[in-house]
């Protein structure tokens, strides 16, 4: 598979406000700690609904001091899927999080809950219901031109990635060369910037069964872990984790019960979301912000991807990789405990 990876800068939409957002964004800047988490979330946005929580936490987490979100890259192709990720950066208050989108990514990748409209309804008096801070969605970086830009302004081994999607971004951010932002190609501006990658997706047990994510684009995914350097480590969190959290649709829609005007509220009321949805793409979120403590985690090793897409995982001592394992009812009752009281605040 061949990308053409140009060494430009990328370029920014213009950006404006159609009205003020959500949260007022006169407020004093937010103060961090010094070793705060940065962050850098890659979501497939506009299929599932679990991501529409992780970033909704991520928002969350940032307001209270607890990471910085440095980045959205959004990995299904669309620039309706950019205005959803607008929508949300908007409504939450934080429209100056920068949006990069996938181009040369994977053709017509399966679409579960298609709710991207929502990021156009009208209210009803014709009026968008949602107002959207990005001018021109064509004009947006590629997503592995906004790693290389994000990646290269911060503290050497500094930043965890969140992957809850696809690894087109990411194989064509390893495969990039220096340009403008880093004379670093892809594969040494990740070795030097990343600490960590968190990743939704692996299925680890007896059978060799493929992942759905990475089989969705099966040569990105073999780049990706062919390119990815061995000395950055890796936290797979597979389906049966997330699997145990259930945060069903008439949950989601009680507790935004303060307005209808919501973007998730409304992706819920306006879209058949009884489908099975369950937390997963939220799981590797929190465990970038708030740690190992909250998981049970297997050993350490190595995994290896077939040519199916089926995960090989390898125990070694010296191994860079890592998985989450299913907790029981009760830590399950416990995260969604999490995930409803983050939705509940406004």
């Amino acid at each position: 598979m061949q990308w053409v990876l140009a060494a430009i800068p990328a370029l920014f939409g213009v950006m404006f406000f159609v009205s003020c957002s959500h949260k007022d964004n006169t407020d004093s800047p937010q103060v961090y700690a010094a070793d705060v988490p940065l962050v850098i979330l890659d979501t497939d946005i506009g299929s599932s609904t679990d991501d529409l929580f992780a970033l909704e936490m991520l928002y969350r987490y940032e307001e209270q001091g607890r990471c910085r979100l440095l980045g959205v890259v959004v990995d299904r192709e669309g620039e309706q899927n950019s205005a959803f990720t607008d929508v949300m950066n908007t409504y939450f208050g934080h429209s100056d999080i920068p949006i990069g989108l996938v181009r040369n990514g994977i053709d017509n990748p399966v679409v579960w809950i298609d709710y991207a409209h929502v990021a156009y309804m009208q209210d009803a008096s014709g009026q968008p219901m949602f107002r959207r801070t990005v001018n021109d969605y064509s004009a947006l970086p590629d997503g592995w031109q906004l790693y290389r830009q994000l990646l290269a302004t911060q503290p050497d081994h500094s930043v965890s990635i969140v992957c809850t999607g696809f690894l087109t971004c990411l194989a064509q951010l390893l495969q990039s060369r220096g340009d403008g932002y880093s004379p670093l190609s892809g594969v040494e501006l990740v070795r030097q910037k990343v600490k960590c990658i968190y990743m939704q997706g692996g299925v680890f047990g007896e059978a060799e069964e493929p992942d759905f994510n990475f089989a969705q684009g099966a040569d990105f995914a073999l780049e990706f872990f062919r390119l990815w350097p061995t000395e950055v480590d890796m936290v797979f969190s597979p389906m049966e984790v997330g699997q145990m959290v259930e945060y069903t649709p008439k949950q989601v829609v009680g507790d935004v019960s303060w307005t209808d005007a919501h973007p998730i509220k409304q992706v819920y009321m306006t879209c058949n979301c009884n489908t099975g949805q369950r937390m997963w793409d939220v799981m590797p979120t929190v465990q970038a912000v708030d740690g190992d403590a909250l998981f049970t985690l297997s050993g350490r090793g190595t995994v290896t991807l077939t040519p199916e897409c089926a995960t090989i995982f390898s125990s070694s001592e010296t191994g860079n990789c890592r998985y989450q394992i299913a907790g029981d009812t009760a830590w399950a009752a416990s995260m969604l405990e999490k995930i409803r009281t983050f939705n509940k605040m406004h």
